[in-house]
């Protein structure tokens, strides 16, 4: 790789670290090549972006972008997981990569500028995802929107009762 060449790529990736507030360092020593395919055919399915870098640029790339606090883990093979919105999905998806291939294994990720650790990485994907946090806030908000459509259309159909219950005594 040529000079020009790893400039180019610091600042492809530098780019592609400040774009992103979660990453995920993954490991991936002794995967075919069948499997890495796959693998990011289905990271990118899920809108996940997927690097395999040299760690010298990575480490360089990362100056000055929430990936810094991971600079001491770029050693070995190395691949960065990038997710642009939803940190919970993705850590979803990543563990259930890991129980399907071996040879990935979990390094050090950042989720919006915090460092995480492979315990934290399993609460996040334990976590429900920010459309399923939404539903449960818009059930709560429009639950008591329909007590209260509930509670003032009660006492209309309770006046309506007692109007027919008068009429039909007086027409007896």
């Amino acid at each position: 790789m040529t000079r020009q060449e790893k400039v180019s790529e610091v600042e492809r990736l530098a780019a592609a670290f400040r774009e992103n507030r979660h990453a995920f360092l993954v490991g991936f020593q002794g995967m075919t090549v069948q499997s890495d395919t796959a693998l990011r055919n289905e990271l990118r399915r899920a809108g996940l972006r997927y690097h395999v870098v040299k760690n010298t640029l990575a480490r360089r790339a990362a100056t000055g972008t929430a990936l810094e606090k991971l600079g001491d883990q770029f050693v070995g093979p190395t691949a960065v997981a990038l997710a642009p919105e939803d940190p919970v999905t993705a850590a979803k998806l990543l563990l259930k990569l890991f129980k399907d291939h071996q040879q990935l294994a979990f390094k050090a990720g950042v989720v919006d500028g915090s460092l995480i650790g492979e315990s934290d990485m399993e609460a996040l994907a334990n976590m429900p995802s920010r459309e399923e946090l939404l539903s449960r806030i818009m059930f709560l908000v429009n639950s008591g929107a329909q007590r209260i459509a509930a509670a003032t259309s009660g006492v209309a159909r309770n006046v309506a009762v007692v109007t027919a219950q008068v009429r039909d005594q007086k027409a007896e």
